[in-house]
């Protein structure tokens, strides 16, 4: 992918998403924390819909999660309620209240169960979330909810993004063909166990919640367990995956259903193209990277070998002063706990071999990897020589951007 350093201009080719039957989405200025843009979206899916979803394992979970967590197994939905500068996490009983209260509103404007009313939420942690700024909204939402706001929605979610990330892939389930459209916010407070900040995609297949709940599942440890920006974990994670049903294809029943295959080639494909767009615009980043891991004792290890150099400061550091220090490459793979031996480590980058047989390879050449690290997109392959496991991990620099966007945060 081109662009603006870390990918800032990819908005302009993400703008326009088709429309899939079932789905109508609604965005709206609420006042919660932003003044003069959109800070709530909605979701409306037909009776009928099914859900499923992958959660953040914080410990300090946020009130919309563990509503999400409490509601998911049933796999019903109506609607999907999200609010931008608030993320309503260690707000106590009162975020409890809140949850309930903002879902209340939506289900008896639908005329819904609550329970099929999901909620998520991202922003400064620790505030009240004014839930009455969210019901004020929800009546005019319902009624301006339409098929072609996924720009919109995706937009109005943001926190200190810079653009809004969206995807959209085809795939055949028998002779019908589906459409998955998927959008999610995340730039800081990246380093997903499950799934992303907050995540949505839709479908107009019809697929169990069961189902789905393994689709979603296996796709988004293959995408959005895989990428980080800080190596920190929100208390918001959220991924959704809801399906309206209305794709006339033959019934599925079983997640390893050969009718499948497609349809899982294409939700994979999406959730590692949002993932990427995660890492391109990360807090401050000007430079997208891609660590791939090969020979390593298994695929869990090449992840967290991957992983341990993607959240390095002084790895990430040096990519950002466009250092070819990649002694500190070296440094990271040693500290990530996994099997590795000195003097079967080969490391390049740019395609540029540094490292074999325990040291620097004879006539190394800096230049073309100073070259490389210069430009907008680095690629870093490291090979362990140990056995089959592999894994990518993408992630971004880290600049002083970084802390000017975090230091002012609640400002």
């Amino acid at each position: 992918m081109d662009g603006a350093p870390g990918g800032k201009e990819l908005d302009v080719r993400r703008q326009t998403l088709p429309r899939i039957a079932g789905v109508k989405l609604a965005a709206a200025a609420s006042g919660l924390r932003y003044q003069g843009r959109d800070d709530v979206m909605l979701a409306v899916l037909p009776a009928g819909a099914t859900i499923a979803g992958v959660l953040t394992r914080s410990k300090t979970s946020s009130a919309p999660v563990d509503w999400c967590k409490k509601n998911l197994p049933r796999g019903k939905v109506r609607a999907i309620l999200v609010n931008a500068g608030n993320a309503n996490a260690f707000t106590g009983k009162l975020g409890d209240k809140a949850v309930e209260e903002s879902t209340r509103a939506v289900a008896q404007a639908l005329g819904c169960p609550r329970n099929e009313v999901f909620m998520a939420s991202t922003g400064v942690i620790g505030q009240p979330l004014d839930w009455e700024k969210l019901a004020a909204v929800v009546p005019a939402m319902i009624k301006g909810a339409r098929e072609d706001n996924w720009a919109a929605v995706a937009a109005a979610i943001m926190t200190t993004d810079t653009f809004p990330k969206l995807a959209t892939r085809q795939a055949k389930i028998g002779e019908r063909t589906v459409t998955l459209n998927g959008f999610l916010k995340g730039s800081g407070m990246i380093a997903p166990d499950m799934a992303t900040m907050l995540g949505f995609v839709f479908t107009d297949a019809k697929i169990p919640g069961g189902v789905l709940h393994k689709l979603v599942t296996d796709a988004a440890d293959k995408s959005l367990n895989c990428v980080t920006v800080d190596g920190d974990t929100s208390t918001s994670d959220t991924l959704l995956l809801a399906a309206t049903g209305v794709a006339r294809h033959a019934p599925i029943e079983e997640a390893d259903d050969p009718v499948l295959a497609d349809f899982k080639r294409a939700l994979d494909e999406l959730l590692i193209e949002l993932a990427q767009l995660l890492a391109r615009d990360g807090e401050g980043a000007t430079k997208f990277v891609t660590i791939n891991v090969g020979g390593a004792s298994s695929n869990g290890a090449a992840r967290k070998i991957g992983l341990a150099v993607a959240n390095s400061p002084l790895v990430k550091t040096a990519i950002a002063g466009e250092d070819a220090n990649w002694g500190r490459i070296v440094m990271a793979v040693g500290k990530s706990g996994e099997r590795a031996d000195r003097d079967k480590l080969r490391i390049s980058i740019g395609g540029v071999k540094i490292t074999d047989g325990g040291q620097v390879v004879p006539n190394y050449d800096e230049a073309p990897v100073a070259k490389h690290i210069k430009g907008s997109d680095v690629v870093i392959d490291i090979d362990l020589g140990i056995g089959r496991g592999r894994a990518t991990v993408w992630t971004c620099d880290l600049t002083h951007g970084y802390i000017d966007i975090n230091g002012s945060y609640r400002s």
